[in-house]
């Protein structure tokens, strides 16, 4: 039963490649590779399609959000494995689990309606790279804090007893101890929230300004690749379909090549912290 499950949810991966694919094989024949990182900007009635402003931008608003989130996400993990008392720990891990819950839509509305007149205020237009930075952040943060809280709690206890026996201070056992036999478990939390914030729709399209450029400060407006398909796929026809289905491609080969780094990870730093 197992084996068929598993097959079934491989079928469905394979089927949507290939669906993906096909609807962009035409365009792909037709002009080729090249001319999606060449052209002179996104315009796909009038046959240009360049994606890398939008790539970057998916890229930049991605990797700030990890970033941020990461250091924030593996503190709340560890105040809650081994600080917090008992009862304030279980309140927290709830909290959390809330917060991971909630639509990423909600995310949006909060962050249209508080966070980009807050840094409209510091420096307009507000709706801009930072701002989706920021809500990708607050987002992906209790992924990275959750799957960190798993990866302390499989810990052997011996572990933490031994540290204890050799006399070592709280922070010298987790900082020597813990985190060292919990790495792969971290970096599987950092690449789970990475796919995420790369994936996410309607938060980014909410706050980022949807302008297609290339960004030179974090207060410029940006255009993701999931919110160019969000706009335009409703009026998209022909070749800027095809072109659509294109970004699609690109967004799957770009959280496959994230979990590929994450595998090589894994089996290269890690294999021996087991």
């Amino acid at each position: 039963m197992l084996r068929g499950m598993a097959g079934i949810a491989a079928a469905i991966l394979l089927l949507m490649v290939l669906f993906l694919c096909g609807e962009s094989l035409l365009l792909l024949r037709e002009i080729g590779v090249s001319r999606f990182f060449t052209d002179s900007d996104w315009h796909p009635t009038s046959d240009r399609f360049n994606l890398v402003p939008m790539l970057l931008g998916t890229l930049l608003v991605s990797l700030g959000a990890v970033l941020l989130a990461t250091p924030c996400g593996i503190a709340s993990a560890l105040f809650c494995r081994y600080y917090s008392p008992p009862f304030l720990s279980t309140l927290y891990r709830r909290l959390l689990e809330l917060l991971a819950g909630i639509p990423s839509v909600v995310y949006g509305f909060w962050g249209l309606v508080v966070l980009v007149p807050l840094i409209n205020r510091w420096h307009p237009p507000g709706s801009s790279l930072l701002a989706g930075i920021l809500v990708l952040a607050l987002m992906i943060l209790p992924t990275v804090a959750l799957v960190a809280e798993a990866s302390f709690a499989s810990i052997p206890e011996a572990y933490w007893q031994s540290a204890t026996a050799l006399g070592l201070s709280r922070w010298s056992m987790i900082r020597g101890v813990m985190i060292p036999a919990a790495k792969s478990g971290l970096v599987t939390g950092v690449i789970l929230a990475g796919g995420r914030a790369i994936g996410e729709t309607m938060a980014v399209l909410m706050v980022c300004g949807n302008v297609v450029r290339v960004p030179h400060t974090v207060f410029d407006p940006v255009r993701t690749l999931t919110a160019n398909i969000a706009l335009e796929m409703a009026y998209a026809t022909g070749n800027h379909r095809s072109a659509l289905f294109v970004t699609g491609l690109v967004l799957m080969g770009a959280i496959s090549i994230l979990i590929f780094v994450a595998e090589w990870l894994d089996r290269r730093w890690f294999a021996g912290v087991r």
